[in-house]
């Protein structure tokens, strides 16, 4: 029985609630992930999460064009909080995988943050985690 802490990635990028829009736009500029958890700042637990679609709809498509007006900058300044998801799956790292694989095609989702019983973030586990880990133990023959 393989479990969530056996493929999951630790210590993923998080912001928190008041990180604005401008910042969570840089850090999917320059990495290959699409999910950010968000943590409360003060006692630093899971409270949320933002994909880079729902970055994507909270900006102006006019932003950094030659049609940009002052309205559409102002998009860069919401915060995280005002986009991010807040009801979420969460798993922990004694998850069974298969649990959590059913999880995600129930929800239709490609990320589940993996949580402490103290809720803070001790990981995420995408689709992806899955699929490499699939390769790694199954047998293709051609």
């Amino acid at each position: 029985m393989m479990i969530v802490a056996d493929i999951m990635t630790t210590n993923p990028v998080t912001v928190n609630m008041d990180t604005q829009l401008l910042l969570i736009k840089d850090i999917f500029d320059h990495v290959y992930f699409h999910h950010l958890l968000v943590e409360d700042e003060v006692d630093k637990t899971f409270v949320g999460i933002i994909s880079d679609r729902d970055l994507l709809r909270a900006l102006s498509p006019y932003i950094y064009t030659g049609s940009e007006t002052l309205r559409d900058k102002e998009t860069l300044k919401k915060h995280a909080h005002q986009i991010m998801s807040r009801q979420v799956d969460t798993v922990t790292p004694a998850t069974e995988c298969n649990i959590a694989v059913q999880k995600m095609l129930d929800a239709d989702i490609s990320c589940l943050p993996v949580i402490g019983e103290d809720r803070t973030i001790l990981g995420v586990v995408t689709w992806k985690d899955f699929l490499k880990n699939y390769l790694k133990h199954s047998s293709f023959e051609s």
